[in-house]
């Protein structure tokens, strides 16, 4: 008898503790929606987290979890994910986590395809340490840090990802809990690498990005513009015009799936060389000779 789960079965006993108004809390109402109407049971399920206010979002929900270091949840997610390719490997994550000291392992897990869905809560703020500015803030803004405003220019996480080659990727906002449900649902169910950007605004810190900012701004690229995600370039285009609003008041923010295709993944490749170890049936030292020495570099 298949057992029915719903939202509320998916979230612990423990009580969130972010700041009232934090965008991440509905982050975790749509997540827990999207495992129900997959049907996930929680056992199969791993969130990996690093540190910041988004990475505290495993322990509001019922499934493994493991709560990383800074910036290093994305390689613990792979090793969980190569060691049992059965389970849906979730990493829970924030601007500051993802894109800056942890920004060097996103062009490697993104090129080799891996089967793990990346959601990154963006507040455009370190609100944990209490309000310096991220990688995603916008140029001028205030921080604890920066009292005359940032002088920075953000980092673009949609266009970064897709020329990493990540195969799926989409971008929606915490103050619209069924787009983001949706999207969620069709980043877990893809094969292959997939990376949501959430626009979560930090009502404590960040005054600017709010929701009523974005509420009035953001425009569904798939159902508003026609966009089609398996068209490349015309997903590059719309993620190169994503910040447009950092300088332009009348610019939209667009939301929805930016791209999305369906390539050979990280454990496709593993299977093929493991099926050509299991072929040699009684291998030989001679065999193990040609394997070393098609690895051995050419003479120039």
């Amino acid at each position: 008898m298949e057992v029915v789960l719903k939202p509320k079965d998916y979230k612990s006993d423990i009580e969130p503790t972010w700041c009232p108004g934090c965008g991440d809390f509905s982050v975790v109402s749509a997540l827990t929606r999207a495992f129900a109407e997959l049907k996930i049971p929680p056992h199969n399920i791993v969130q990996v987290s690093g540190i910041g206010c988004s990475s505290r979002a495993p322990l509001f929900m019922k499934s493994y979890s493991i709560h990383t270091l800074h910036g290093r949840a994305i390689p613990v997610a792979i090793g969980v994910k190569i060691a049992n390719p059965e389970l849906t490997v979730i990493v829970d994550t924030g601007d500051g986590d993802l894109f800056s000291i942890g920004s060097g392992h996103n062009p490697h897990v993104a090129r080799r395809n891996i089967d793990i869905t990346v959601i990154c809560m963006d507040n455009q703020v370190y609100g944990l340490t209490k309000n310096q500015i991220s990688p995603t803030s916008r140029e001028g803004l205030y921080g604890s840090l920066t009292p005359y405003g940032s002088i920075d220019r953000p980092v673009n996480p949609i266009a970064f990802m897709l020329t990493f080659g990540a195969t799926f990727v989409a971008q929606t906002f915490s103050g619209n809990p069924k787009h983001m449900a949706y999207v969620f649902k069709e980043a877990i169910k893809h094969k292959g690498f997939s990376f949501v950007n959430v626009l979560s605004p930090c009502p404590t810190f960040n005054k600017v990005d709010t929701f009523q900012y974005y509420r009035n701004k953001t425009k569904d690229i798939n159902k508003d513009l026609g966009h089609d995600p398996s068209d490349f370039k015309k997903a590059l285009d719309l993620a190169f015009h994503d910040l447009d609003h950092y300088y332009d008041p009348n610019a939209p923010v667009p939301i929805g799936i930016f791209f999305k295709a369906e390539v050979e993944t990280y454990q496709d490749r593993i299977n093929r060389v493991r099926q050509k170890y299991q072929s040699l049936e009684n291998p030989t030292v001679e065999d193990y000779q040609k394997i070393v020495d098609a690895c051995k570099p050419k003479s120039l």
